[in-house]
């Protein structure tokens, strides 16, 4: 462990610091006086300290005492006279924002997308990493509301600290007590030691099912759900690239940091990624894209009568094929495989048509591979002829496989 005796700021901290900015979101719980220590310690550190208070944390710790230690304005308003804070360059500012104290009731709010103050407007223009830490009494914790407003917090892409078990604000002991200073210092240092090395890279990422209309209330798709792909950008992201995610028709939560385009068809997936392609450095094509589309689109629902019915279909466009095409010769191209049978074979095939750089093969045979599931095993084969094999991990782990993989080639 680290030894913060004294002030003395390891150098470690410093390195990872060092000229960071960090904005600091503090709510109203009794935890909020932590939120000193937290400030000093940063600006012993190196870095550059913004500072929002919700109305509610002006009560636990006074404005003065945050804007002495941070350097800098204590924000508190949307409006303060007759000025405006500008939220969304304040959420584009920052390397890190940070929320400590969060209480129950922010939590909620920023689960929810609900906007009725300031700090609730910077994170939902927030285009940088957000960590949350939790502070609450134990019951308020173990809620199911909470944990719920947690999984959802977690699927947008932000990190959730672990919180403590020790003495409360009502007295009790147990669950809810916010991570101590020097343990949100570690963690910050480690989410910014991260390597970057996708800095600046352009990414293009397809994810999620395509929907062929038959008529306006059915059509033709399969199970998957996207979450490979937006694994994939989460990971894209957080290493520096510029990530653009086509993603087809999806529940899940997709992150501020990563510029989406939502499709529906092949077709419209096809011009999406057609239009782009061009300026891309890699292209990963997890999407699920459906092989054949109707001909014809009925303009009415399509009736049910005695008769059997028949659908014509049509091949839908080659997205992976089209970009094999236009690829040149410092750009890359990842292609999935979905096979049932002669699994590697087929892989191998496909790549070679496709003219992609490695492709990505799931086997439904392998238990935990497969659409809507929270895992995958896969295996990487790249155009030289290697082979690189993965046990079943959780789909934000394979990505990191995936983007390793790429990388070291």
């Amino acid at each position: 462990m680290y030894n913060f005796n004294d002030g003395i700021i390891p150098s470690f901290f410093i390195i990872m610091l060092q000229g960071k900015k960090i904005l600091l979101g503090v709510t109203g719980s009794i935890a909020a006086y932590k939120a000193a220590n937290i400030v000093r310690l940063l600006i012993k550190a190196g870095a550059d300290v913004k500072i929002i208070m919700t109305e509610s944390a002006c009560n636990f710790i006074p404005v003065l005492t945050l804007a002495t230690l941070s350097k800098n304005k204590v924000l508190t308003h949307l409006f303060e006279e007759d000025t405006w804070a500008n939220h969304v360059m304040l959420g584009r500012w920052a390397d890190v924002m940070l929320i400590a104290p969060a209480t129950c009731n922010t939590i909620a709010k920023l689960a929810n997308g609900i906007c009725d103050n300031l700090l609730q407007a910077i994170y939902l223009s927030a285009t940088c990493q957000v960590i949350i830490a939790p502070a609450m009494d134990e019951d308020m914790w173990l809620h199911a509301s909470t944990k719920r407003n947690i999984t959802n917090l977690q699927s947008a892409g932000n990190i959730v600290l672990a919180v403590n078990n020790g003495e409360l604000a009502s007295g009790l002991l147990g669950e809810g007590r916010m991570a101590e200073p020097e343990e949100i210092l570690i963690l910050l240092s480690n989410y910014l030691q991260k390597e970057k090395d996708l800095i600046n890279k352009r990414v293009l990422i397809t994810a999620g099912p395509t929907h062929e209309k038959m008529d306006p209330v059915r059509f033709i798709g399969n199970n998957s759900t996207g979450k490979m792909g937006i694994a994939l950008a989460k990971d894209c992201a957080a290493r520096g690239a510029n990530v653009t995610l086509v993603l087809g028709p999806s529940f899940e939560i997709v992150p501020n940091n990563i510029k989406l385009i939502n499709v529906e068809s092949a077709a419209e997936m096809y011009e999406a990624c057609v239009q782009i392609f061009d300026k891309i450095d890699i292209a990963i094509m997890s999407a699920a894209v459906a092989d054949y589309t109707p001909v014809i689109i009925a303009t009415e629902k399509i009736k049910k009568n005695d008769t059997n019915f028949t659908l014509e279909l049509k091949k839908t466009v080659d997205i992976l094929k089209k970009l094999g095409e236009l690829k040149k010769e410092n750009q890359i191209l990842i292609g999935f495989a979905l096979e049932t049978e002669n699994e590697k074979e087929n892989a191998l095939k496909k790549m070679k048509n496709k003219n992609a750089d490695f492709i990505v093969l799931n086997s439904l045979r392998d238990a935990g591979a497969g659409f809507g599931l929270n895992t995958n095993k896969i295996t990487i084969f790249d155009k030289a002829g290697n082979e690189f094999s993965f046990d079943t991990k959780s789909k934000e782990e394979v990505a990191k496989d995936i983007l390793n993989t790429i990388i070291k080639k």
